[in-house]
């Protein structure tokens, strides 16, 4: 099956060891752009590079991922794209701030790789996007 054809997965992370963790998971069944920061990643999806979900840790550079969630729910061109929060931060403040803002998942670090692949999954099933998976 052509990558081409898997939904397509943006992960906005800074610390490499998750990031190359993330994109080892989820290639297998996604089509995985990272960036290392939010500013980055907006400034590809202004280019037209639009995903089916979004990764965000909240502790980036630049742009980080609470005020890229706020931006991107606030536009009418980016506010359908889901997003799942990666973070360290465990306050239920914290966690209940990100899904007022549009978060669709908060999920803690670290996390167990295939509940992230099952909540990315629910999560394009409730948006209606056609889940394709390499089955080797």
């Amino acid at each position: 099956m052509a990558a081409q054809n898997l939904q397509k997965v943006i992960i906005i992370e800074d610390d490499f060891a998750i990031k190359t963790l993330l994109c080892a998971v989820l290639e297998y069944n996604f089509t995985v752009t990272a960036f290392d920061n939010g500013m980055d990643a907006l400034s590809a999806m202004q280019k037209g590079n639009l995903p089916d979900i979004i990764l965000t840790d909240l502790n980036t550079p630049e742009l980080n991922g609470y005020e890229l969630l706020v931006q991107l729910k606030a536009s009418n061109f980016f506010n359908s794209i889901p997003i799942i929060i990666l973070s360290g931060e465990e306050g239920s403040d914290t966690r209940i701030k990100c899904l007022e803002a549009g978060a669709d998942d908060y999920i803690v670090k670290p996390f167990n790789p295939r509940e992230l692949e099952v909540r990315i999954n629910v999560i394009l099933k409730r948006y209606g996007k056609k889940l394709i998976t390499r089955n080797f």
